[in-house]
């Protein structure tokens, strides 16, 4: 029985994925439980396991491939007598059907559907040009839309006959962007070696890499890839870049007489189109600027108490509970502890309606590879420090290494984060739809500070709390950040619960 390989439930706000890798391939043998394919949104990596031991008969979405939520990208052949099922099927299904179109037919190559919510896309780069040969399931075009950028693949082998839609371009939904002649022959001896080079850049480098790529006049042979399987990642182009930058200011001074020689002191500026992701990034971020009425409040904090106290206890803490006592489990302490006593904080808005949530779900900053994400640490009012200080550790191991899963990203009533880890003094942070605030944490640092009539050197550090004034009123605000001030000054509180 042949049961189907789907992609699994995507997170909020996320229309669609991208197949990652497949970790195995028809014919392959497989255990239930076994994972076959990682599945990457911007947020998490999901993993798809078998439901069933048997054997894989087919793979229908290759790497690269954008997928939505329960599109069938593969095919599980289950029981006894799935091997020389799987085998057979194999063949027919990846090999290119020569009967698929007749010869000298004219095929549209269309935008595919975009996700929901998307009304138009961007010609982002062809990898081939009219006159060259093309073949099945060949990548032509790489769509851009302010979510994900989709590959367009030749329906059959022929020639790209016509491209009706350059680079650069706003196109829609099935929009006709391109015409191949089905089993035509390119005139060009380099075509043939022009589809090959796409498929070997296919199996090394995502489109995105393929794009950066495509910017600079590279080739995925120029880079050396450090990516899983020597796939070619965003860094290694950054770093090529680099090296390549650095090489060519060293050789300078050593350029023929008649080569064009740039005085020091010139300056020069280079206008590149800003993709349309870096625009709905802007376009978001200003969206919740204007969509709520956002408002931030300071205040600082003496942070010498907090350190005498892991000082103190740090090496007994770390033994008993295998946690190291950071500061990030004494800011969670006092934030959930400020979230109890004022409410309106950890409630949000939905239509005309304030929602008042009964729980404490605290959204925490994790850096990783792939970017800032803000996994989610629940009911922490039920938690100790060391708990706390675990269950970070567990969230950032995971971020570190692409395993978040949907449930580790999805909720949150209250964001922190620390900007102080990077250096840090002072920030406005933006808030988080649909929650009503974030705290700010910041850098450390020693500053002279009037205590009872002297000067002492004392290690302060500022607190910016963003909040939306539609629900949190400025007493409140202020006394939210006041009581995080008296708990971070006097922790016995934290443990007193005073």
């Amino acid at each position: 029985m042949a049961i189907e390989i789907k992609v699994p439930q995507l997170p909020e706000s996320v229309a669609d994925a991208t197949v990652a890798t497949w970790h195995v391939k028809p014919g392959d043998k497989v255990s239930r439980d076994q994972n076959l394919v990682d599945i990457e949104t911007d947020k998490v990596v999901l993993e798809v396991v078998a439901p069933a031991d048997g054997v894989i008969g087919e793979i229908l979405a290759e790497e690269g491939a954008t997928v939505v939520a329960e599109e069938v990208i593969g095919k599980l052949v289950e029981g006894e007598g799935a091997v020389a099922a799987a085998a057979a099927a194999a063949p027919a299904s990846t090999a290119p059907s020569a009967s698929a179109s007749s010869s000298g037919e004219k095929l549209e190559v269309k935008v595919p559907q975009l996700p929901e919510s998307v009304a138009d896309a961007t010609v982002a780069t062809w990898h081939v040009k009219p006159g060259d040969a093309v073949t099945r399931d060949q990548n032509l075009v790489d769509i851009e839309t302010d979510k994900v950028v989709l590959e367009v693949v030749a329906a059959a082998d022929g020639v790209l006959s016509e491209v009706l839609h350059a680079e650069g371009a706003t196109v829609t939904a099935d929009e006709v962007i391109g015409i191949i002649t089905a089993g035509a022959v390119a005139t060009a001896s380099e075509a043939p070696a022009a589809a090959t080079t796409d498929e070997g850049d296919s199996e090394v480098a995502g489109p995105a890499v393929r794009r950066m790529l495509a910017e600079h006049g590279l080739q995925v042979a120029d880079v050396k890839g450090t990516g899983k399987g020597g796939r070619v990642t965003k860094e290694d182009v950054e770093n090529h870049l680099s090296k390549t930058a650095s090489a060519s200011a060293a050789a300078a001074p050593a350029a023929p007489a008649s080569a064009p020689v740039v005085a020091l002191g010139d300056r020069e500026q280079k206008r590149v189109p800003m993709t349309r992701l870096r625009k709905t990034i802007a376009k978001r971020l200003l969206e919740a600027k204007n969509a709520t009425a956002m408002l931030t409040t300071f205040n600082e904090v003496n942070m010498k108490p907090i350190m005498d106290l892991r000082a103190k206890y740090k090496d007994e803490f770390e033994k008993r509970h295998d946690a190291r006592l950071g500061f990030m489990g004494f800011y969670v302490k006092a934030v959930t502890e400020a979230l109890k006593r004022f409410p309106e904080v950890n409630a949000s808005i939905d239509g005309d309606d304030i929602v008042y949530h009964n729980y404490f779900d605290i959204s925490i900053a994790v850096s990783t590879p792939r970017g800032l994400v803000t996994p989610v640490l629940r009911d922490t009012d039920k938690m100790s420090i060391a708990e706390i200080e675990n269950g970070i550790r567990d969230l950032a191991i995971k971020g570190r290494d692409g395993k978040l899963t949907l449930d580790d990203m999805q909720g949150g009533n209250f964001t922190i984060t620390n900007g102080g880890v990077f250096g840090s003094l002072l920030s406005t942070p933006i808030l988080n739809p649909p929650q009503s605030a974030i705290l700010g944490m910041h850098k450390i640092q020693d500053r002279p500070m009037a205590v009872n009539g002297k000067v002492e050197i004392l290690p302060m550090m500022y607190l910016a709390l963003s909040y939306d004034h539609r629900i949190i009123d400025g007493k409140e605000s202020v006394g939210f950040l006041v009581t995080i001030k008296e708990l971070l000054e006097d922790p016995h509180r934290l443990l007193l619960d005073l």
